[in-house]
């Protein structure tokens, strides 16, 4: 069978050895009888599985240990809300504009609290990365979206924020592009680009940022999720296993 090459702006392809491997293991996964469909999050199959995933992306990408990674569900979407509920804190937010999910990220936060575009390439149609001046000292964050698929433009160096936590959408260019995690405050990605199948967000983010907001929603709340290892409802087993091959 000859494999078609997808270049579609949703899920992307998987390498042949993953799938083929799923495929082998899809009826009893580890002699367990079960589907990793099927498979207990709570049983010690599973655990090994989220266990290694976060091993293998904290190897890949060289994670402090200050730093918690989440494997969530909602997309990235679902995060353009969950960032500014958990590190507005009644501050500003402030965005590096440079395309549609800059102005997703940006409406959603709108509805939390206060926003302010830092730099913009919208009066060239978003044709360019803008020069990022420096970012108050009093913000919340800073905003960006490392590669912007639709327009065609990328940020390789991330900009100096002092104090202020660098937030990152890595959703397309997660894992194939090398970044100095210690230089962000939370890297959130999709993982059907670049890692596994769609139904996986990934979320790495500095420990002191958790937790410094009270009264969030149990699924909205970085704290909760950190605190339950990602399984605070029942994690994509599926989604988890394929990801976990695919690094």
């Amino acid at each position: 069978m000859e494999r078609a090459y997808n270049f579609s702006a949703g899920p992307a392809i998987l390498p042949v050895p993953v799938l083929e491997k799923v495929q082998k293991e899809l009826l009893s996964y580890k002699g367990s009888g079960m589907s990793v469909m099927e498979l207990s999050h709570r049983s010690d199959l599973f655990e090994e599985i989220i266990g290694d995933a976060e091993l293998l992306l904290r190897e890949l990408m060289n994670i402090p240990e200050n730093y918690k990674i989440l494997f969530l569900q909602g997309g990235a979407s679902l995060q353009f809300t969950m960032i500014p509920m958990n590190l507005m804190a009644g501050k500003k937010a402030y965005f590096v504009n440079t395309g549609s999910w800059s102005e997703k990220a940006m409406e959603e936060a709108a509805k939390i609290g206060d926003i302010e575009v830092l730099a913009s390439s919208k009066d060239k149609n978003f044709s360019y990365i803008p020069e990022i001046p420096r970012v108050p000292s009093d913000a919340a964050y800073l905003h960006i979206t490392t590669n912007n698929t639709i327009e065609g433009t990328a940020i390789f160096t991330p900009p100096e924020t002092g104090d202020v936590p660098l937030v990152a959408d890595m959703s397309s260019n997660i894992l194939s592009s090398v970044y100095d995690v210690s230089k962000f405050g939370l890297i959130y990605a999709g993982a059907q680009k670049n890692i596994g199948p769609a139904g996986l967000t990934i979320v790495i983010v500095r420990e002191d940022l958790i937790g410094n907001v009270a009264g969030l929603p149990a699924m909205l709340d970085y704290a909760v999720q950190a605190k339950n290892g990602s399984m605070y409802n029942t994690p994509a087993t599926f989604f988890d296993l394929c990801s976990k091959i695919g690094f």
